[in-house]
């Protein structure tokens, strides 16, 4: 190791200049190791540090950061996820997305815990990363091609073993609601970061590496890897989650009030058994899993008859069961399935695309959207075709799909006519398949989330699956201590997620933070980290410099809304019949537990300098 280098980690950020076609690599800091651990953490530091208040997500001034953890391509499970930060040319907030499969393991073998974007290409370029050589080559021939076909060919210009991360016709068109797509179609999906690399003439970035990651003290790291594994063994959850991974809980979640139907109008769906578990195995033809991760929780599926037989592709997970399936009130499987295949080869957000044309299902039934301006088709519920159609032009903008691809908020503004009513989302972020009057906490974190309404930046497990709480059941429905409640899982989130950790183990409680401090320890050298407490530590300061940046934005409590679909129309269905969201007291509760400004919303001065923050309070003139 070089005498700057720091066990466990690469120690290389690589910065990118599209415009001036250069490559810098600088050295990690222990500082920046120390503080912010790595993945989310590194994201958000660099684009806070770097980033002017009120640039244009779309210009070549913003900045889009793909980073990992210290624990990438290590024997470590779950933890080789790569993180995707950029400001949201959906949101105009901070974001986060992420991915998993074999990238960022791969992106820490060619010696790089974070790649820098910046600047704009002059035409369509692509980055081929081997090790230390890095070069920007022409992508005109990708350019236009879906997701899978660009991988194809830019593997045979490259490496056939390499792997990589590439937009689609929609971000190259700069729909707002596109994703990025991993050559083994893992999806960053949300917050359209594919805009945000279209809007830079950036098809790919294509990585080869050859170099392992050196580790503080090898033989306890393995040791703490087989214990990290016996808690996997151990969960009731781990055969269950391997065997189909999040669509194993569609019919579950829809009994528990949430899988929402109807664009949340929560009518019951009849069509809900073709969901249940036991209908997938007929379709499963082959499995796999990420990097490193035991659960394996890949299917792929085939259809052989029907109208969309031929199919072959990854399976649909729990948000595209749901945003295609009881969300448009559609009971065919294998429609969802075909949907769930075309956003990913036109690099799209299954979650945002399904809820868009859900809130225009909707709006055709109520007749403020006419025939004529869904360009000729009967927008009726239960009809997959009509949602195929508009995946394409969504992708391609064309009709329709040019003004549902803006997302559900800018949509329903085009639209007029009252339609904002029907538009399901938080600061521009469609709701994901949660329903936040059935389980008060997590719509509390969906609410005040730092990206919109996401459901992975504090799932709320203690509420979803029933896990006791300090010895305690806790009650969905109630309000009672929900505001520290929503805070420990969003803490908690970020806490795995700096470390590049999945947070699906983590909310079936496969992971320990005591194991994951001797990893992080035994990977790293760095003696903070033997404290899981300082972990925790880590993970509120990331969520603070996240709301920070927010609100240097222009972000407040105004923006900590949600739809008043949630707030007057009691739930009408069982387990949470009658029951609404009450906003105004659960944000109170939250902003107390977090040391916020009861009023604006915004971290005090005390807290963000108890976290270490003091350049920031100055800097968003916190009190």
């Amino acid at each position: 190791m070089s005498p700057n280098s720091i066990y466990g980690y690469a120690g290389k950020i690589l910065w990118l200049d599209l415009t001036k076609r250069e490559a810098k690599k600088l050295e990690l800091s222990r500082e920046m190791a120390r503080d912010y651990i790595g993945a989310r953490g590194f994201g958000i530091k660099i684009l806070w540090d770097n980033m002017k208040k009120g640039t244009d997500p779309l210009s070549p001034e913003s900045l889009l950061v793909v980073s990992v953890g210290p624990l990438a391509g290590t024997s470590s499970q779950s933890a080789s996820r790569w993180f995707v930060v950029f400001k949201s040319p959906l949101t105009g907030t901070y974001f986060r997305s992420v991915g998993g499969g074999y990238f960022g393991a791969e992106m820490k073998f060619a010696g790089y815990d974070a790649i820098v974007v910046s600047g704009r290409a002059e035409k369509p370029t692509y980055v081929w990363i081997k090790d230390d050589n890095v070069e920007f080559r022409d992508a005109t021939r990708a350019w236009g091609l879906t997701t899978n076909m660009t991988t194809e060919l830019l593997k045979e210009e490259t490496d056939k073993s390499a792997r990589l991360i590439t937009i689609g016709p929609a971000g190259e068109r700069l729909v707002k609601i596109s994703s990025i797509q991993s050559d083994d179609q893992r999806s960053a999906g949300r917050g359209g970061g594919g805009a945000v690399l279209g809007a830079k003439n950036l098809k790919a970035i294509v990585v080869k590496g050859s170099k392992m990651p050196k580790l503080f003290d090898e033989e306890r790291f393995r040791e703490a890897v087989k214990e990290e594994i016996q808690t996997y063994q151990k969960s009731p959850a781990l055969e269950g989650f391997r065997a189909l991974g999040t669509a194993g809980v569609v019919d579950l979640f829809y009994s528990l009030g949430h899988n929402p139907s109807f664009n949340f109008m929560q009518r019951e769906f009849n069509g809900i058994d073709n969901y249940k578990a036991d209908v997938f195995p007929r379709y499963i033809i082959k499995r796999g899993g990420c990097y490193g991760c035991m659960i394996s929780c890949w299917q792929f599926l085939k259809t052989t008859d029907g109208p969309y037989a031929g199919f072959f592709w990854d399976k649909p997970e729990y948000e595209a069961l749901w945003s295609f399936g009881s969300n448009l009130g559609n009971a065919n499987l294998e429609a969802v399935m075909q949907a769930n295949m075309l956003c990913d080869k036109y690099g799209l957000d299954v979650i945002s695309v399904g809820s868009a044309i859900g809130m225009a299902y909707e709006l055709y039934e109520k007749g403020i959207l006419t025939r004529k301006e869904t360009d000729g088709m009967e927008l009726r519920w239960g009809d997959p075709e009509p949602a195929l159609e508009i995946i394409r032009k969504i992708a391609l903008r064309e009709g329709i799909g040019r003004i549902l691809g803006e997302g559900t908020k800018r949509a329903a503004e085009i639209i007029g006519r009252g339609a904002e009513k029907y538009a399901i989302q938080i600061k521009g972020l469609e709701l994901p398949a949660y329903d936040p009057r059935a389980a008060k906490a997590h719509g509390l974190s969906l609410v005040t989330s730092n990206i919109g309404a996401s459901h992975n930046m504090g799932w709320n497990y203690f509420e979803i699956t029933g896990v006791p709480k300090d010895g305690k059941q806790v009650d969905p429905l109630s309000i009672e201590g929900k505001g520290e409640l929503t805070k420990y899982v969003q803490d908690e989130t970020a806490m795995y997620e700096v470390a590049g950790k999945c947070t699906f183990p983590a909310d079936f409680v496969m992971f320990t933070r005591e194991n994951l401090a001797k990893l992080l320890y035994y990977a790293t050298g760095i003696e903070e980290f033997k404290n899981p407490d300082y972990l925790m530590l880590v993970g509120e300061r990331v969520y603070n410099l996240e709301r920070a940046f927010n609100v240097r934005e222009g972000f407040g409590r105004e923006h900590d809304t949600i739809p008043e679909r949630f707030v007057k129309e009691p739930f009408p269905r069982t387990p949470a019949k009658g029951q609404v969201f009450e906003l105004d007291k659960l944000l109170d509760d939250y902003y107390k537990a977090r040391g916020w400004d009861l009023k604006t919303g915004k971290p005090t001065k005390a807290k963000l300098e108890s976290l270490g923050l003091n350049d920031v309070a100055k800097e968003i003139n916190a009190e």
